[in-house]
């Protein structure tokens, strides 16, 4: 299953160990990439990198994953909302935006584990 619209260009994230491509649907600015084939903590790390990218409340990260990030969520739920689905192929997409003027004290530098729930 190809996940990666055809409009899509190929974007440098800083510290991303991934590739991430960025296109635009519905008016959205879109980032996007795939950590479903990596180990941990590159879905950790990854994710931090993209929600640096997200300044504007018309931008969402797309994170493709092969279970949901648990361990993600309560670092960023301050400062972003999060909706998961699983994909047909036992694959995630989590989709993050950023949350109006709020809280913008996320620690991006917070990429360990902590318990578990990571990859």
């Amino acid at each position: 299953m190809n996940l990666i619209p055809e409009m899509a260009e190929t974007v440098e994230v800083n510290g991303a160990t991934v590739p991430f491509v960025k296109y635009e649907e519905d008016g959205v600015v879109v980032y996007q990439f795939d950590t479903s084939k990596s180990g941990h903590p590159e879905p950790m790390v990854n994710a931090m990198c993209g929600l640096q990218q997200l300044i504007k409340t018309n931008e969402k990260l797309v994170m493709i994953n092969s279970k949901p990030p648990m361990g993600l969520f309560p670092k960023v739920e301050a400062e972003f909302n999060f909706k998961v689905s699983e994909l047909e192929d036992g694959i995630f997409k989590i989709i993050f935006t950023k949350r109006g003027a709020t809280d913008t004290s996320t620690d991006f530098k917070d990429t360990g584990c902590g318990g578990g729930g990571c990859s």
